[in-house]
């Protein structure tokens, strides 16, 4: 049912795996090698058809420099943190909160409303896109902070509380009961008991969903059209006018762009694999 561990293997296999994994993770990350090299290479190579030849020149620092310098960068940062982190406090705080309903109570059509969680995660999104920009422009959050979080977090918190409700059915329902007996209030239970036992999961769903938010593209030009509410997703095209294409600085801005959810991701690495791996093995 389960592989087999390469360990086990024979030791032509294990020559085979050592050989062929850098292999495949070189040309996984070819890409991003790719991206690298041009976001240090003068804006004439590229026009001269020299894309994926060795740079002429070296302009690591000149590149980087003129993406803060020639757009606003920073601000497009400091767009994306503002929706990023609000969306992923009110999702993964709302899906506990849903979670533990869902999995502990027992009432009428709990299953039906969980059933409707799940089935707003199969949705196709590109449909909703002109019915919420018609309901953003109504309530005056169109192009705003506040409208690209609250959306968000409506989009995400189907699949948080999915995750969130799995992990908590699978906790012991006896310590629920023993702490009901000795009196303990429900949001007590909640806040003291339920929230340490599923730490792990929490962390593991805070970084998927900042990665998430972070990296959305189609929101982020569907409901913004200034500069004031654009995260760095929608503001790298400003590098590029509209008849020249700055591919080097667009590279640079996307590997700058990219580096938050990777520092989230191995900041919080120990929790998030345990999270994963959460309930996996008994004892």
């Amino acid at each position: 049912m389960f592989p087999t561990p390469i360990e086990k293997k024979s030791a032509g296999t294990q020559t085979l795996y050592k050989i062929g994994l850098p292999i495949a993770l070189f040309i996984w990350l070819l890409p991003l090698l790719a991206i690298f090299m041009t976001s240090v290479r003068p804006g004439g190579d590229i026009n001269a058809g020299n894309v994926f030849g060795w740079p002429s020149q070296f302009q690591l620092f000149e590149n980087y420099y003129a993406v803060f310098a020639e757009s606003q960068a920073a601000q497009y940062l400091w767009n994306s943190l503002k929706i990023t982190v609000p969306t992923m406090i009110l999702s993964v705080g709302l899906a506990a909160l849903a979670g533990y309903a869902l999995a502990i109570y027992k009432f009428r059509f709990s299953l039906t409303l969980f059933f409707i969680f799940v089935a707003g995660n199969f949705v196709p999104f590109q449909i909703l896109m002109v019915p919420v920009r018609d309901l953003s422009l109504s309530f005056g959050l169109y192009n705003t902070v506040t409208g690209l979080v609250l959306f968000h977090a409506a989009f995400q918190t189907g699949f948080c509380t999915l995750f969130m409700r799995n992990f908590i059915k699978a906790l012991p329902h006896e310590l629920i009961e023993s702490a009901r007996i000795e009196g303990v209030g429900e949001f007590r239970i909640f806040w003291h008991l339920v929230l340490p036992l599923v730490r792990p999961a929490l962390a593991a769903l805070a970084v998927l969903i900042f990665t998430f938010v972070w990296n959305d593209y189609f929101w982020a030009t569907v409901l913004t059209n200034g500069e004031n509410a654009k995260p760095i997703t929608a503001g790298v095209k400003a590098l590029n006018g509209q008849f020249v294409s700055r591919w080097h600085l667009v590279s640079a801005a996307s590997l700058i762009a990219a580096l938050p959810p990777v520092a989230m991701f191995f900041l919080m690495q120990k929790h998030f694999i345990a999270g994963l791996t959460l309930g996996a093995t008994k004892g």
